[in-house]
């Protein structure tokens, strides 16, 4: 079997090839640190990739096999992670020069849990700046480009993450989601983005941007595979005190089974979702969604979210005071890049000099708006103001899902991936591209970003995302929902050119 030919196959696939000694899990390691040293560092995906401990992962996996042990149900299956997720190998940067040369003392617990199930992680994955941006293009180390079309970006901040999936590297990678950091670049780059519930995932060793908005979840090239890598990374961690006390759950049943829980079969279709604003690609994707869904035998009804306009605002006060408080600890004292004095500067200096050189200018514009609305005289007008629309926009949402709605329908993203540097000098213009998604995080709602079309763009084939988002701890039903949508479609199935 070749390179390709094994890479090509789903991570399920895989596990079961490796467990059944059909396939070396050393094998399979050497092939996708092969193509994260070529395909991923043209993409710009990875910041380093982890070669020994790779092996040594590997190794250990064909061992346990040949002892008639199951290494678990990511057995030898490569995986990349974003590069704010701690590790004990190698470095952990955010993307930043100010971490450029830190090395955790842990590791995170999603993956402790990975490592259990057998998985081996083979490279960290570039992102925006401490996870601060929507494109990929605000990363210390360069910006990352799209497997489709290498002049576009692939959506951020979990931009390495789904590069790497989309680009064959690695069948699942982990990122991070804050405002839609997983499904907007999952619907940038073709393939699966999963948000889970607020809680669900443990945050234990993710470096943090916003406390209350940030949440672990898996990317991958279709639902079965997203389940089992949630399956893996869930459940409730007492070094999380805000991690859900639920059991923990085999979602990938969720995708075997067929509807036999009596759930509801009617999908809301937010009218907020379609309109001129969008790319007609887009449209198309929705109407053809509910075109597939009606042919499933699902009811679609119009719901409304008047909360929506309020959103980003809301998102864009609430995720720059908490950026503001996480990021005071950056100071060039305890850990990370110091400045260097001269003679006579004193503390306040050395703190200035560190955090102007360590941090790029997207991180500094919101540290900037997260000091202010948080200062005195103006936490009431801002800061205050928005968790009032936080909450209302979460009523909006249980009053649909109180409808008897199962998920919402709502485009990823207005249109496909854009030019390079199209959007650097409109802030504003960059902020929007997260209109669909940021509601999600305010709520803390699960939702999941599926391949839904394909735009044409000056000649280029560009992949259009759609997201389901469905209530508090619905993930199963979101994954069977979005494998209802590949039994039906064959988009998931696209890759990118060469």
């Amino acid at each position: 079997m070749s390179d390709t030919q094994m890479l090509n196959m789903s991570a399920v696939e895989m596990a079961r090839a490796v467990r059944d000694r059909s396939l070396s899990a050393r094998k399979l390691a050497e092939a996708a640190l092969n193509r994260a040293e070529t395909v991923g560092r043209s993409l710009n995906a990875v910041t380093q990739v982890l070669a020994d401990s790779a092996l040594a992962s590997a190794d250990a996996v064909d061992f346990a096999v040949s002892r008639g042990e199951d290494p678990g149900p990511l057995a030898g299956v490569p995986m990349v992670l974003k590069d704010n997720i701690c590790t004990r190998e190698g470095y952990t940067t955010c993307g930043c020069r100010f971490l450029e040369r830190y090395r955790s003392p842990f590791d995170a617990t999603c993956v402790e849990r990975l490592r259990g199930a057998g998985a081996v992680i083979i490279a960290k994955a570039n992102l925006d700046e401490f996870a601060m941006g929507g494109s990929g293009e605000n990363s210390a180390f360069g910006a990352t480009r799209n497997p489709w079309d290498v002049s576009r970006v692939p959506g951020g901040s979990s931009s390495g993450s789904a590069a790497c999936v989309a680009a064959g590297i690695a069948p699942i990678a982990l990122g991070s989601d804050t405002g839609g950091s997983i499904r907007q670049p999952a619907g940038f780059c073709g393939i699966t983005g999963l948000k889970p519930t607020y809680g669900r995932v443990s945050r234990w060793g993710l470096v943090a941007f916003a406390s209350s908005l940030d949440q672990l979840g898996p990317l991958a090239r279709n639902a079965q595979d997203a389940a089992v890598a949630l399956s893996v990374i869930s459940g409730e961690d007492p070094r999380d005190s805000t991690c859900a006390r639920v059991a923990r759950e085999d979602f990938a049943d969720a995708i075997t089974r067929a509807d036999r829980d009596n759930q509801p079969r009617i999908i809301g279709v937010a009218r907020q979702g379609r309109g001129s604003g969008n790319h007609p690609s887009v449209n198309l994707a929705i109407e053809q969604a509910m075109a597939l869904y009606r042919d499933a035998g699902f009811e679609l009804v119009d719901v409304d979210l008047h909360a929506g306009d309020e959103a980003i605002a809301a998102y864009y006060i609430i995720a720059a005071a908490e950026a503001s408080s996480n990021l005071a600890r950056f100071d060039g004292v305890r850990y990370g890049r110091r400045a260097e004095l001269s003679p006579g500067e004193g503390l306040s200096d050395l703190y200035t000099r560190s955090r102007t050189e360590g941090f790029g200018p997207e991180v500094q514009r919101r540290i900037m708006l997260g000091t202010y609305v948080l200062s005195s005289g103006y936490y009431d007008a801002y800061y205050n103001t928005a968790l009032k629309a936080r909450r209302v926009i979460k009523n909006a949402f249980d009053a649909i899902f109180a409808r008897g709605c199962r998920a919402v329908l709502l485009p990823s993203s207005p249109g496909p991936a854009f030019k390079l540097g199209e959007k650097n000098n409109d802030p504003l213009a960059m902020y929007l591209e997260d209109i669909y998604t940021v509601s999600v995080n305010l709520a803390g709602l699960p939702a999941i970003t599926i391949p839904a079309g394909i735009a044409s763009v000056e000649g280029k084939d560009l992949p259009v995302g759609v997201q389901l988002i469905g209530p508090a701890l619905s993930e199963a039903s979101l994954l069977r929902l979005a494998s209802v949508f590949e039994s039906r479609s064959s988009f998931h199935l696209r890759r990118p050119p060469g």
